[in-house]
């Protein structure tokens, strides 16, 4: 956990979600669709918090927790700045596996974006699950984010010499059949944990929840820069029709592959 809180306490989370704005959007439009009107919505591993102040902004009350102290501290600074801090119940240092300092079926929904990424002992990555299934209420809608390990497979294969020690066919081979990744370069992504598509909806109905989509946050991800300039300077109506192409595409399960991020859709069932 330690090299994963030295991650993003250099690295620009807020900035990463503004660069890449797809997958913000796309996710927000699944997100606000699936959504109760009103009500109180966890956001855990929220890093700086950026779902979170557009749930506040939106009039939800909000709990936000996550793993890095000054990732929380960003959050706080962020809602202060905003004017939405009366919309927030609380700012938590937490990890996604001990939620201890949340009550049970304390949320109407819960977002999960981040945490799965991390945890590269199924043991783990099923305790976060059940934490949040114990802080959600019956009933309630749960939003977790999944990587999917063909496409970063394809991506070690595109960019090798960037995806160290998937610079080499043995590892990458070894990586497909496991999921783990270890960047060899220091303070890279790394210890990170990417699942097989076609796993991810079993893994969350054996935690007790019922899968209601899958959706590709970033199709977006193939497109090189060169080619979001090129729609770019076709103008902001043009390039809002990419912006709706993409989101609507994102719901198709062909392209789930090849998403650099998956946003899992779930409901706690009433029983397991």
């Amino acid at each position: 956990m330690n090299n994963i809180i030295d991650y993003y306490n250099s690295f620009d989370e807020w900035g990463r979600l503004d660069r890449e704005p797809i997958e913000f959007q796309v996710n927000w439009h699944y997100i606000k669709k699936y959504l109760p009107q009103n009500g109180n919505i966890l956001d855990n591993g929220a890093g700086p918090g950026k779902y979170s102040m557009k749930l506040a902004t939106e009039g939800y009350k909000v709990t936000l927790t996550d793993l890095t102290p000054k990732l929380v501290e960003i959050a706080k600074n962020k809602a202060h700045e905003l004017k939405v801090e009366q919309n927030f119940n609380g700012f938590h240092t937490a990890d996604a596996r001990d939620l201890t300092v949340l009550e049970d079926e304390q949320f109407d929904a819960s977002l999960m974006l981040g945490p799965l990424y991390h945890l590269q002992e199924e043991a783990d990555r099923i305790q976060a699950v059940e934490e949040l299934y114990r802080v959600t209420k019956r009933d309630g809608i749960v939003f977790v984010a999944f990587m999917p390990r063909i496409r970063h497979v394809l991506t070690s294969l595109l960019h090798p010499e960037n995806w160290k020690p998937n610079n080499e066919m043995d590892n990458i081979a070894q990586f497909a059949q496991t999921g783990c990744f270890n960047h060899e370069d220091e303070g890279r992504f790394t210890g990170a944990y990417y699942f097989n598509v076609e796993e991810i909806k079993p893994f969350m109905e054996g935690q007790g929840f019922e899968s209601l989509a899958l959706i590709g946050s970033n199709i977006g991800a193939l497109v090189s820069s060169d080619n979001w300039s090129y729609w770019r300077d076709k103008g902001e109506n043009e390039f809002e029709k990419v912006i709706k192409l993409l989101t609507e595409k994102a719901s198709d399960p062909n392209v789930l592959g090849i998403s650099s991020h998956l946003l899992y859709i779930g409901k706690k069932k009433s029983n397991i």
